[in-house]
């Protein structure tokens, strides 16, 4: 079997075994443990503690049923390795970003992509979005490969829109549109 075969196949079956599910109250040691040995360097995340983390988590179903967010646990083979979610434009509400991060013993394995997958699928069939986009810092290539491989479409920078403390960065945006089939 050739290498890349293997690897295709390789991913293929790691894809297979990852679902994304709403995120529970008894996510929080395994999300904080993640957020400690996370890369910081595209992403400030304001949770410094467990508690934080256990009050943010309280918080979604107040925010699914408002439409304004809607987070995900990433599960590989059960186990917790990342969050997703898609936030909801309150201006322009057929409108959905998706946000990802990834324990970092678990990146460059598929995983986002498949998450990310399985997200846009809530994000236009139930949540009924037309339009869904993925911001990334511009340095943060494995981000941008990730909406490449499912398919959106980059359409510019957004100048200075993502902060990292009291830094601003650019952004690429990708987007993504409802494809109504009849």
């Amino acid at each position: 079997m050739s290498k890349a075969l293997f690897r295709k196949e390789a991913q293929f079956s790691i894809m297979l075994q990852v679902k994304i599910r709403p995120q529970e109250i008894f996510d929080a040691e395994r999300f904080f443990e993640i957020f400690t040995h996370l890369d910081y360097q595209f992403i400030e995340v304001p949770i410094k503690t467990l508690e934080d983390e256990k009050r943010f988590l309280k918080l979604n179903e107040a925010k699914r049923k408002t439409n304004f967010e809607h987070n995900y646990s990433i599960l590989l083979e059960e186990k917790l390795v990342g969050g997703c979610g898609i936030r909801i434009d309150q201006h322009r509400p057929w409108t959905g970003e998706i946000g990802y991060f990834v324990d970092k013993a678990y990146q460059g394995m598929g995983i986002a992509t498949e998450a990310v997958r399985q997200l846009e699928k809530i994000g236009f069939d139930e949540l009924k979005l037309q339009r869904i986009t993925i911001l990334m810092d511009v340095r943060n290539t494995a981000s941008e490969k990730i909406a490449v491989k499912c398919g959106y479409e980059k359409e510019g920078i957004a100048k200075k829109i993502h902060r990292i403390g009291q830094e601003y960065y650019d952004c690429f945006v990708y987007a993504k549109t409802r494809q109504i089939t009849e």
